[in-house]
């Protein structure tokens, strides 16, 4: 096969891998338009919960989390799938630089691509696979909830499970370590209630209950946008290979028309070459 043929090859090949990244590009965007929408009602609710949470903790209190010994365990959002970037780097950055060296907590790593990064942390408690759209995080969460209730288990009597999340934040445009548990300190309301809210429970069978929506809730919101970061970060990479793509398609175009304009060259000097040969012999 001559040069010329072997570059047409490679610009074939090339044009099916630019053709795969465009539908993955596509895919990326198609899910950062739903997340937004997710996102959105997500954290309306969640601030609804810590509004509810303040007024109830500022007249009741939560007097249960300050009786126990709080022993912390992270969550950390990763991705499953690569082409985005440094998300999982800078995720794995975080832990090793956040995270207390003297005594290492327990890490629950979302994403088998940040578990990669951090299989060298000594505290790596388990891994969970990551979910690829908004409709898997459904799922993710049930075996989260399934490893921190192992975790919680675990624990001497007398102890507290802290649940604290580490994601991508598509909000702040960084990395945000959150605590979920116990309930964070109430805000200051934006007006002042002189009585106390009526509940129909007991104080802390509805503070349990409010814990119970606000890490489903909260939960929900750092995978929204944990994926809608490491969406937007795979857009910006396909989008740089795919111009990557078009400039070596470009450079292997030109390469090929000068490939050809010397093989034609070479059959003009050919036939010229015989018809010399020609005219001596007559």
């Amino acid at each position: 096969m001559s040069r010329r043929h072997e570059l047409q090859s490679r610009v074939a090949g090339l044009g099916e891998i630019e053709g795969i990244m465009v539908a993955m590009k596509n895919l990326a965007l198609m899910e950062t338009l739903k997340l937004t929408r997710f996102l959105a009602i997500q954290q309306e609710a969640v601030a609804t919960i810590e509004t509810v949470a303040s007024d109830f903790m500022a007249h009741y209190g939560n007097a249960s989390a300050h009786d126990q010994t709080v022993r912390n365990a992270y969550l950390v959002v990763g991705s499953e799938h690569g082409l985005c970037g440094d998300f999982n780097e800078s995720i794995a950055q975080a832990v090793q630089e956040r995270l207390p060296e003297a005594d290492r907590p327990p890490v629950v790593a979302v994403g088998h691509r940040l578990a990669a990064k951090l299989e060298d942390y000594p505290a790596l408690a388990a891994v969970i696979g990551g979910p690829s759209v908004a409709e898997e995080v459904e799922a993710v969460l049930s075996a989260v909830i399934s490893q921190f209730t192992l975790l919680e288990r675990a624990l001497p009597g007398g102890q507290l499970l802290g649940l604290v999340v580490i994601y991508h934040s598509s909000e702040t445009e960084d990395i945000k370590m959150r605590r979920l548990l116990p309930l964070p300190e109430p805000k200051p309301l934006a007006h002042h209630y002189s009585h106390a809210p009526l509940l129909t429970l007991a104080p802390d069978d509805f503070l349990a209950k409010l814990t119970d929506h606000y890490l489903y809730a909260a939960l929900h919101e750092a995978f929204y946008s944990s994926l809608m970061v490491e969406n937007q970060q795979r857009l910006e990479h396909m989008d740089k290979a795919i111009r990557q793509l078009d400039k070596r398609v470009t450079e292997c175009a030109l390469h090929i028309n000068r490939l050809r304009q010397e093989e034609i060259t070479e059959e003009i000097e050919t036939i010229m070459l015989s018809l010399e040969a020609l005219g001596m012999s007559e």
